[in-house]
């Protein structure tokens, strides 16, 4: 059932676009690290083109994916239908940051929606994409996106922001540097 693509086609686009929520997932090279994997809502996913994705990262209680992504590029992103017709569908490619002093902040950034609390940019190279039946995800009803994080970014302001990410964004669990930590 499952079925393979070396880009992702307009149909598949149709689908990412009707999707309120996808998953993230990375892991570092050492077979004892810890895998992660990342619900991400707000409509924060684009696609620039075929073979070519990136999603607004907003500031979190850790910063697992831009660690890895360091080390070694790996990333997957699941995409799953809570209604009909069932599907799942992933994208998995080579990653990096993006961070707000990158030359291609503005270009990349102008592309979203601003988000209070805005860490980076997930940037991923696609290599393959597969979908799969999904016939076991069950069927769920949307009732909208959390404000939770956006409110809490706001009420902490850019610079509460800023140091919040200076305490919990800096070091993966694993111990390995993230990006960010070249601001700092």
């Amino acid at each position: 059932m499952a079925k393979v693509f070396d880009c992702i086609t307009e149909e598949l686009q149709g689908f990412i676009a009707a999707q309120h929520l996808f998953f993230v997932g990375s892991a570092p090279l050492s077979p004892t690290g810890h895998v992660n994997l990342s619900p991400k809502g707000l409509e924060c996913f684009r696609i620039l083109s075929p073979n070519r994705v990136g999603y607004l990262d907003l500031t979190g209680s850790a910063n697992e994916t831009s660690a890895h992504l360091q080390e070694n590029g790996r990333i997957t992103f699941m995409f799953c239908a809570f209604e009909e017709p069932a599907c799942i569908l992933r994208l998995y490619g080579q990653g990096k940051t993006i961070l707000p002093d990158s030359p291609d902040w503005e270009s990349l950034y102008s592309l979203f929606l601003p988000i209070p609390g805005t860490r980076q940019i997930i940037i991923a190279d696609i290599d393959q994409v597969q979908t799969s039946c999904g016939f076991g995800v069950p069927l769920y009803e949307y009732r909208g996106q959390r404000q939770t994080l956006v409110n809490w970014a706001s009420k902490k302001g850019k610079e509460g922001v800023r140091e919040y990410q200076q305490q919990k964004n800096l070091v993966s669990i694993d111990g390995l540097a993230t990006p960010l930590s070249k601001l700092f």
